[in-house]
Order: C-alpha cells, then structure tokens, then sequence
C-alpha cells in the first residue's frame, strides 16, 4: 500500500478524500517533525518512532571488497507494538506455506 492507496482507504472510512489527504499527510509530518527533533513517537498498540544513533564504522563494498568508512549519523527506527506484531503474525499463518 503506497500514500494514495491510504488516502483511499481512509476516505472510505470518513467520506472525503480532502480529509482524507490532510489526515494521512498531517499525521505523516508531525511523526517526521517529532522524530527529527529526537522525540519518540509511541501509538499504543501500534508502534514506536524513535531517532537511533548510528556510530562510524568500516564496512566493505560487496562488489570489490574494498572497505569503506562510514560516517556516523542519525536514522529513523520503527518498533511495531504487541498488537501489530499479533495481527502480521496471524495474516502470516494465512498466506505461509503449506506444509
């Protein structure tokens, strides 16, 4: 699902895609706004936005096994709550192998 299919799915639950779109886009920014100032943002049952700290370090190139030094930096981490890990774990036991 990509940001329009969102929108869609959200505009049938409220009836009118410009909510909609203002909804899904003000939702998006405050997280982006909250996570860049190094807040955490936490959804009960949905999950956890956290800014994470990433130290330099040596990496190789897997093309030529050169190495590589990286600088350290900030990246963006998500944490699925409880009940999201509960509902991905059921939706795959109904698309899993069959054994």
């Amino acid at each position: 699902m990509n940001k329009r299919e969102l929108v869609e799915a959200i505009t049938q639950r409220v009836g009118d895609k410009k909510t909609a779109t203002e909804a899904v886009n003000a939702i998006v920014d405050a997280i982006q706004k909250a996570v860049s100032n190094g807040d955490k943002v936490s959804i009960t049952g949905f999950g956890a936005f956290e800014m994470v700290h990433k130290p330099a370090r040596t990496a190789r190139n897997p093309s030529t096994g050169a190495e590589i030094n990286v600088e350290e930096g900030w990246a963006p981490k998500f944490r699925p709550g409880s009940d999201f890990k509960e509902l991905v774990n059921q939706g795959g036991k109904k698309v899993g192998k069959k054994k």
